[in-house]
């Protein structure tokens, strides 16, 4: 018998188009603390109990924690000595109270300045997420400009100093000249955001322009494009700009 021909399905051509991904913005978290979950858990624990039973809870948390001294690893923990600390506090807390007070984490005092704290936490990671996201995005059409290669007719807008940063880091540390000459040529024509005279105390110009003013005038004739190191300057010091904006100021004034 003749063999059945071997029939063959072609694989389909392997796709060549690169998917771009946008930049993943690092959420930031509440950091891990042992002591802080310890003593959260130990408040659980007394929500209820009178001074009696807080004085017992206590002399049980010290009995685990001589037990848990002859053992290394569990005598260097962080959440153990927190514990013990926390079941010491509650006990005098109610020791000091009237008579039949029981343990209530809401009327706690110290329980409600850490609510606090851990919300105005929460409100500044909320924000620096989304500063973190409006940089990214901002890095995002910094780059789709450049290759339009309209870079130069855009606007500078507030924070911008800081996108310039996150497109260094994306490219691995590699100086953005373009970008950087972009804001020199903004800050000397006071384009965008740097026309708001209010940027910068005693002075009707932000601290980059005026330090580039200053420049120019030290020596007449200079290109706006042989200044972009003001622009660098000024992202990473900006009260340093200013000052020595002021500085040039006074020193033109004197010599006059």
């Amino acid at each position: 018998m003749n063999a059945r021909p071997k029939i063959t399905t072609p694989l389909p051509p392997r796709s060549t188009d690169r998917r771009t991904t946008a930049p993943r913005v690092a959420v930031p978290r509440e950091p891990l603390d042992p002591a802080r979950t310890g003593r959260r858990w130990v408040r659980r624990r007394a929500r209820g109990m009178n001074a009696d039973a807080a004085a017992a809870a206590l002399d049980v948390a010290r009995f685990d924690a001589r037990q848990n001294s002859r053992h290394e690893d569990l005598a260097v923990a962080e959440r153990g000595p927190a514990e013990l600390g926390e079941w010491e506090r509650i006990a005098r807390l109610l020791a000091d109270a009237p008579p039949g007070t029981v343990y209530d984490p809401v009327t706690d005092d110290v329980v409600r300045a850490e609510l606090a704290a851990d919300a105005a936490a929460a409100a500044a990671r909320e924000t620096e997420l989304r500063e973190a996201m409006r940089i990214a995005a901002r890095a995002d059409e910094f780059q789709a400009l450049r290759e339009l290669g309209t870079l130069a007719q855009s606007e500078p807008r507030e924070g911008d100093e800081a996108v310039r940063d996150e497109l260094t880091r994306r490219a691995g540390g590699y100086v953005q000249a373009d970008v950087d000459a972009w804001l020199a040529r903004a800050l000397a024509a006071h384009l965008g955001h740097y026309r708001d005279p209010g940027r910068t105390r005693g002075s009707r110009r932000p601290a980059p322009a005026a330090l580039l003013a200053e420049l120019a005038r030290l020596v007449p004739g200079t290109d706006i494009g042989q200044l972009v190191f003001a622009a660098r300057i000024a992202t990473a010091e900006p009260e340093a700009t200013a000052a020595l904006a002021a500085h040039l100021t006074h020193a033109r004034s004197q010599a006059h």
